[in-house]
């Protein structure tokens, strides 16, 4: 069982869900880019009952708010979200969970708030985004994220109804990763039914994010900050596998050694077969992994 939860913010509210006795060990868990809370809806009942799970929804995803009219969404508004839920249940000091995008939002939140985070999980997510090729490839980015904005705005464009079939085929085949069971979890909260069918709740301009990226010698600097014990779990199909992702091999490989180097005492790296969403698919593949870090003394590093 599970109870809903909203945090008042100057345009709104951010939603959540909430598994488990309010008074057991805080864990936060963040979803990915275009998802939302019900991601960690199979994998939360596999994981120790001690703990307290609020899984959140970010801003424009699933059933929180939409930001302002003319406000694009940039990476650290999300680490900002996170930052104001964890002030909504006064904790000093929490677990964080992060998928994905959200892994990496967890990440920042660590290199920025080291001292509120007792422990780190990154389901296919190193903490970071992955940083452009060049100079010029990074200008590119951030112009279009502009365009794109400029380009919703005047385009004033309804959302698209769509049948119950027809919402999850899309989210499947924009999620080549989603078994057809994930999708409808990841639909029942990602979407409204309305007379005309299935309207998706996320934010149109929240596909058109602006990241904050990092190369690999101001990741391997922002490692130092992490105070405390990181488990880190990667598919064997999906997104960070380096032949998965030929043109960042590099990239990812350097990084997988940073992490390595830099906190190998502190840092669990587990490799599982599954998908982008082997949490969601699979959830007992990962859930013993992370339920053992979960209840494993912490030892702070000693950076």
């Amino acid at each position: 069982m599970f109870s809903e939860l909203k945090f008042p913010v100057p345009w709104g509210h951010v939603a959540a869900k909430a598994w488990g006795p309010s008074d057991g060990h805080p864990v936060l868990c963040l979803h990915g880019w275009l998802d939302n809370a019900n991601t960690f809806d199979r994998l939360i009942p596999l994981l120790p009952r001690g703990c307290y799970y609020v899984a959140m929804d970010f801003s424009g995803h699933g059933l929180s708010s939409h930001r302002p009219a003319g406000c694009p969404y940039h990476f650290l508004d999300y680490v900002t979200d996170v930052r104001r839920v964890a002030a909504a249940l006064q904790w000093r000091r929490f677990t964080l969970m992060g998928h994905s995008m959200g892994g990496a939002v967890a990440g920042m939140f660590c290199f920025l708030y080291p001292e509120m985070v007792d422990k780190l999980i990154l389901l296919e997510s190193l903490g970071f985004l992955l940083a452009p090729e060049d100079t010029e490839a990074w200008l590119k980015s951030k112009r279009r994220v502009i365009d794109r904005l400029l380009s919703l705005e005047a385009k004033q464009q309804t959302p698209k109804a769509r049948s119950p079939e027809a919402a999850l085929q899309r989210l499947l085949e924009a999620n080549s990763h989603l078994t057809a069971e994930g999708g409808a979890i990841l639909l029942q909260r990602g979407a409204t039914e309305t007379p005309a069918g299935l309207v998706y709740n996320r934010d149109m301009r929240a596909r058109t994010q602006s990241r904050e990226f990092f190369t690999v010698e101001q990741c391997v600097k922002l490692l130092q900050k992490i105070q405390d014990r990181v488990l880190i779990i990667i598919s064997q199909d999906g997104l960070l596998v380096p032949h998965n992702i030929p043109s960042r091999n590099h990239f990812v490989k350097a990084l997988q050694e940073a992490f390595e180097s830099t906190i190998k005492e502190h840092i669990q790296l587990a490799e599982v077969p599954g998908s982008h969403f082997v949490h969601l698919n699979k959830p007992e593949v990962v859930s013993g992994i992370i339920s053992n870090f979960l209840t494993a003394q912490n030892t702070r590093a000693r950076l």
